[in-house]
């Protein structure tokens, strides 16, 4: 798709190409069966990356095709009606290219929309007092609730939340609240009444491929104590496991298709998907979801950090990747002390239920596990949110965290070890 576009824009977009270089260096902030992916196709006039380097730092790159210019992706992209942007979410770099991108975008298809995996619809107010100016940085993260819905470090996504806000860009709440999304994990799509969906459909059925992806991340993901029988296909936890990644793919598909349907521009308006990659590669996620409800007007950039295996780059892996230096892209440094977990507080269970546990994290170092209770930390009982977030923020480098955990019924203590500065 985006091969039959470039060759209409070399030219027509290089002017455009440079007022985006000039704009960079003067504000150097701004830095069952699945319907086959849109893949790119191939170009004889294509230049080949050496055999030892699959993508070159600082170049986009068509899977199974060759070197593309910035303006020539850039261009192609902006004539779809989607665009998905990858990330991997603690990644500096990754958010810096994925501003850059937005940048050229914009300067070639201003009438844009941004949707963002982070926010969950219920917050979608919030995104549009932030983006008509309304609220400082400080009150949009408290109200939008970003500490417990994305628990992730602000500083990565505010350029970005800034980059919409400075030019009046519309942003989504492209997300659903994690509790549905474990729901449906726990006890099947079926099991969720229709008014509790949050308006999201049945997804589309995968494909057999996307079974094969899904496979060893769950494998990774088993919890302590489970049979080491090898997984698959049929085994009904890793189908749960399906069901709640194809929920989070069929809500941020939806809800692009959403803003596609209810834009009152009277212009097609451009549509871009911030979110994580594994949604986005090789199309089996949103763009999936998306063809299924009849948007195939998609282009899917991804980040490529180049120490990665050249193996992974499969022809239908993206319509295009740009190369990042994997040395300099160093990951976030929290502004504040973090657990690494999402969580919400339950009235009923008397504590924070955890949602999920970020990889190499202080919580997974500690043995908590999703679905545990923390009803206790510091001797303080977690009677709100707060409760947990406040007390994991005060805590000191280097400083031990008593918790009191409710795990299957069982009462457990656990100690979450804080690393001095600089570990």
């Amino acid at each position: 798709m985006i091969e039959r576009s470039i060759r209409r824009n070399r030219i027509a977009h290089m002017a455009i190409f440079a007022t985006f270089i000039t704009c960079t260096l003067i504000n150097p902030s701004l830095g069952a069966q699945i319907s086959p992916p849109h893949k790119p196709v191939s170009t004889s006039k294509a230049i080949s990356p050496p055999m030892t380097e699959c993508v070159k730092v600082g170049t986009w790159t068509v899977p199974g095709s060759g070197i593309r210019s910035f303006p020539e992706i850039i261009a192609a992209a902006a004539k779809q009606s989607v665009v998905l942007l990858g990330e991997t979410h603690i990644n500096r770099e990754h958010h810096r290219w994925q501003l850059q991108t937005l940048v050229a975008l914009y300067a070639v298809h201003p009438n844009m929309i941004i949707g963002f995996e982070m926010f969950p619809r219920r917050v979608q107010a919030v995104l549009d007092r932030w983006v008509a100016g309304e609220l400082t940085e400080t009150e949009f993260l408290a109200q939008s609730d970003w500490h417990t819905v994305w628990n992730s470090d602000a500083s990565l996504y505010m350029p970005l939340f800034h980059f919409a806000r400075m030019n009046r860009i519309p942003m989504r709440a492209l997300n659903i609240d994690n509790r549905l999304r474990k729901r449906a994990s726990e006890k099947g799509f079926n099991s969720i009444p229709e008014h509790e969906r949050e308006g999201v459909t049945r997804p589309a059925p995968p494909s057999a491929a996307y079974l094969d992806f899904l496979l060893p991340i769950y494998a990774q993901h088993e919890r302590p104590g489970k049979s080491n029988q090898k997984v698959t296909r049929s085994d009904p936890d890793f189908l749960r496991f399906v069901v709640s990644q194809q929920l989070w793919d069929r809500a941020m598909a939806q809800a692009i298709h959403a803003a596609l349907d209810n834009d009152t521009s009277g212009a097609l308006p451009l549509v871009v998907g911030i979110m994580g990659t594994g949604h986005i590669l090789q199309g089996f996620g949103v763009p999936h979801q998306l063809n299924d409800l009849g948007v195939t007007r998609i282009a899917s950039l991804l980040p490529w950090d180049t120490n990665k295996s050249c193996k992974q780059l499969v022809p239908d892996y993206a319509d295009a990747v740009f190369g990042l230096d994997p040395f300099v892209a160093e990951t976030a440094v929290p502004s504040r002390q973090r657990l690494g977990i999402r969580f919400e507080f339950s009235q009923a269970a008397n504590g924070a239920l955890v949602l999920q546990i970020e990889p190499n994290s202080i919580a997974e170092a500690t043995g908590l596990l999703d679905g545990d209770i923390i009803t206790e930390i510091a001797g303080i009982l977690v009677q709100k949110s707060s409760d947990l977030t406040d007390a994991v923020k005060h805590q000191a480098p280097g400083t031990w965290l008593p918790l009191k955990v409710k795990r299957d019924g069982l009462m457990i203590e656990l100690v979450a070890k804080f690393p001095p500065l600089g570990k």
